[in-house]
């Protein structure tokens, strides 16, 4: 069952603010003149423990008079400002790792409201080389990450493992072999080389001996035995940096606008089940 933290913080928040909204000008007067009868008439005799007890509030009310704000903050954040994520996959070696927790920019691609997704205020567009977050078009309660190399009106082609945006080549530089750890040892060997994408310098990999699934691309993209597609608008184009190990836009298809989550910009943890916490990961910035 697919977990919708978003909805979960946000029923959360309306019960909790609706039970003291209904204290606050329904519950409390009663209450407080009922609490000052009963202590006048106990009158001294009455403990410091007796008493406390008494004045408190019911612990449904005491509940959500604590909780709400806690609510309403990991709310607004969460929604309008910054999400943390954890990476699942190798999609995206060399550049993050299985185990990275990152944070994800809200509000670099337009201000949503939470659950309903509809786009308030416009901050911005993604652009070619983002690392975006944006929920899975094939399972929207699924989020993914991937790079734009894709914006609406790019020409986009993916041929003998180089890219093409305009009918330029993201032309690729040789770093060598590529030597993973923890979880990313299944990718050593792997061709390791840095990418200019538009002006966007990133490493991706590449397994030179491991053929394209052709046969599995989208064949409204799938031409002349190459990717070959203009993206359309409010489209975007996204693909791995582990190129050869990445379900991305040429098996599944193209991002819509409003299902952009937000821009990845920062690790703030990491931890690789079964390999332990990479310390040098933490706080590295996502280019």
């Amino acid at each position: 069952m697919d977990f919708d933290i978003a909805l979960v913080l946000v029923v959360l928040t309306l019960v909790s603010g609706f039970v003291w909204l209904l204290d606050k000008f329904l519950w409390e007067k009663t209450r407080t003149e009922k609490q000052q009868a009963e202590l006048e008439r106990k009158g001294s005799d009455i403990s410091a423990q007796e008493r406390d007890a008494l004045l408190a509030d019911p612990i449904i009310v005491d509940y959500a008079k604590s909780l709400f704000p806690v609510f309403f903050i990991v709310l607004i954040l969460r929604s309008f400002i910054f999400e943390p994520f954890r990476i699942p996959s190798q999609s995206m070696m060399p550049n993050l790792w299985v185990g990275d927790f990152i944070l994800v920019n809200k509000f670099s691609y337009g201000i949503r409201l939470p659950v309903l997704n509809a786009e308030i205020i416009d901050s911005g567009k993604p652009k070619n080389g983002d690392v975006a977050v944006f929920r899975y078009p094939v399972n929207p309660s699924i989020n993914f990450i991937k790079r734009v190399v894709g914006i609406p009106g790019d020409h986009v082609v993916y041929k003998n493992k180089l890219l093409y945006i305009n009918d330029k080549p993201m032309l690729q530089k040789d770093l060598g072999q590529y030597a993973g750890q923890g979880s990313g040892e299944k990718m050593t060997g792997a061709s390791l080389k840095s990418e200019n994408l538009l002006g966007v310098d990133h490493n991706i990999l590449l397994e030179l001996n491991k053929p394209e699934l052709s046969h599995m691309y989208l064949p409204d993209f799938y031409k002349n035995g190459t990717i070959d597609m203009i993206v359309p608008k409010g489209q975007y184009f996204v693909m791995g940096d582990n190129r050869d190990g990445s379900h991305d836009s040429r098996f599944w298809g193209l991002v819509p606008e409003d299902h952009l989550v937000g821009k990845a910009f920062m690790i703030w943890f990491n931890w690789d089940v079964g390999h332990g916490l990479f310390w040098e990961r933490i706080g590295n910035a996502i280019e």
